[in-house]
């Protein structure tokens, strides 16, 4: 068996209370009796709540494409009729509070981190007497809490902490903590993750459980965050200047030569080729109509492209806002490169064989592995891959006066692999962002990318002025817009309890 971890399950229900009725109170309701202690009753019970934690990660792909690739300069889409969330998103509007994509997107991470904090909560040596499984569902369940709130920082700042469950009048006494308050709870349960997890799974049925060298990706890409310069007071950069301790982590993963690049780009996302060795950790998604199937796919092909091409269902964008792939970024592409022809799909024909002129991402979609649905895609999605951590690595060598040569080579390996022959020499930071722009087109990494590198406001004002036909997008892009509005619901919980971020 594969794919162990959203499997959807009667009993998470028990586990995690009464969730929709206190979405308003941060998702932290106190738990039913049966729904908590009367629950873990045995390992298995844990394994099961622990499988409800990482059901969670379900909603991670389309969160960071619709908050980070299509907030960046790699898409465009400013809608040409209807107003849809992620036009907003894309157009820098200020008004963002009041939209579903911003209340889904914290209800949701909220609603995980009481689940984890809900496990965390009841394991104890008298339930799960091994040791070692004890440990690890801790492990897993504290990796899961810290990208939760790394998500939750990347996206809002300052955010109240919960680490453990209280009910719904305490969490109206519980504001939002600082930054730097929440990057503790995060590195120290990255940290717990990192000295407790085994660094590889030999069962299959256990791919894509959290690893140590998941942690250590993951702690990594925190400290590079953090150390990015502080352009927003309350932002999720805090110019801390860790560059040696993310190097610290990334070489720890280079030298267990676990892991390495695949010869061909495209495998990477074969449906046949999934848990290959570029994965550090990934999202596991099943098909077949068992509604653990990857519904992200569906958030990149027009709806028309998808209708005209078979897919059941076919769901996709909406005809008045496709999510069009930048000129720039198409732009950027050496003719020699194969992402781009794997990565974007570049115009289609309709039901009625009209052209239809378009770039969309199309990494993730082979026509040939469809589910029953648009809700049904298998393919697992990436959070982590090799060449993030050797790109990673070139940026933190960069940025803290590393050797040259050593940059040079790491960028020109991943170069190599996607059919670049011709070296880079003297790799400068700016030409490592633009690799890395290319690499992980459609992965949801851009936008984070730019505000890390204190890029995004020059970088995006650029391309508005170059890109926006359509004259949509704010021209006064600014500190305000490196993060997003506090959800009204959230806002409207108690008066006081929290402030909306500036600009919005």
């Amino acid at each position: 068996m594969k794919k162990f971890n959203l499997l959807y399950i009667v009993l998470i229900g028990l586990v995690t209370g009464t969730i929709s009725s206190c979405e308003s109170k941060l998702d932290q309701s106190p738990i039913s009796s049966l729904g908590s202690n009367a629950f873990y009753q045995n390992e298995e019970d844990f394994i099961t709540a622990l499988s409800g934690v990482y059901n969670g990660l379900n909603a991670y792909p389309i969160n960071h494409f619709e908050l980070s690739e299509v907030r960046s300069d790699n898409i465009y889409t400013p809608g040409t009729a209807g107003v849809r969330d992620y036009n907003l998103i894309n157009n820098f509007n200020r008004n963002l509070e009041a939209t579903s994509i911003m209340s889904d997107t914290w209800n949701g991470l909220y609603n995980n981190i009481m689940r984890a904090n809900t496990l965390l909560a009841n394991l104890s040596a008298d339930v799960v007497q091994d040791e070692d499984l004890r440990t690890r569902i801790e492990g897993e369940a504290k990796f899961l809490r810290a990208l939760f709130y790394f998500d939750l920082v990347r996206f809002y700042g300052k955010v109240p902490v919960f680490d453990q469950p209280v009910t719904p009048l305490e969490a109206l006494e519980i504001g939002r903590s600082e930054v730097p308050v929440v990057y503790d709870l995060i590195i120290s349960d990255l940290e717990f993750a990192i000295t407790n997890l085994p660094p590889n799974y030999t069962s299959a049925a256990d791919f894509g459980r959290a690893t140590s060298h998941a942690a250590r990706g993951m702690l990594a890409r925190v400290y590079m965050t953090r150390s990015g310069p502080q352009v927003h007071p309350a932002g999720p950069a805090l110019g801390t200047n860790e560059w040696g301790e993310a190097l610290e982590q990334l070489d720890a993963i280079i030298d267990s030569d676990q892991f390495d690049l695949v010869d061909n780009y495209a495998d990477i996302f074969a449906y046949d080729n999934e848990n290959n060795e570029e994965i550090v950790f990934d999202i596991q998604f099943l098909s077949g109509g068992q509604g653990v199937g990857g519904e992200y796919v569906q958030y990149h092909y027009p709806e028309a492209f998808g209708r005209s091409n078979g897919i059941p269902f076919a769901g996709g964008t909406f005809p008045d806002a496709p999510k069009t792939v930048s000129a720039d970024v198409m732009d950027s592409f050496n003719d020699a490169d194969v992402r781009d022809d794997f990565s974007v799909w570049v115009n289609y024909f309709d039901t009625n064989g009209n052209l239809v002129q378009d770039r969309f991402i199309k990494k993730y979609l082979d026509l040939d592995n469809l589910g029953v649905d648009r809700f049904d895609f298998e393919l697992n999605f990436p959070v982590i891959r090799y060449s993030d951590i050797l790109l990673m690595k070139a940026e933190a060598l960069s940025q803290s006066g590393g050797n040259q040569l050593e940059i040079d080579a790491l960028v020109n390996q991943v170069r190599n692999r996607a059919g670049i022959t011709l070296p880079l020499i003297g790799v400068s930071y700016e030409q490592i962002m633009e690799e890395r722009r290319r690499e992980f087109i459609g992965e949801g990494l851009r936008w984070h990318d730019l505000v890390r590198s204190g890029m995004a406001i020059d970088t995006m004002t650029e391309w508005v002025e170059e890109e926006d036909d359509a004259n949509k997008i704010a021209t006064d892009i600014n500190s305000d817009d490196l993060i997003y509005a506090v959800p009204l619901n959230q806002l409207d919980v108690k008066e006081g309890l929290y402030q909306q971020n500036p600009g919005y």
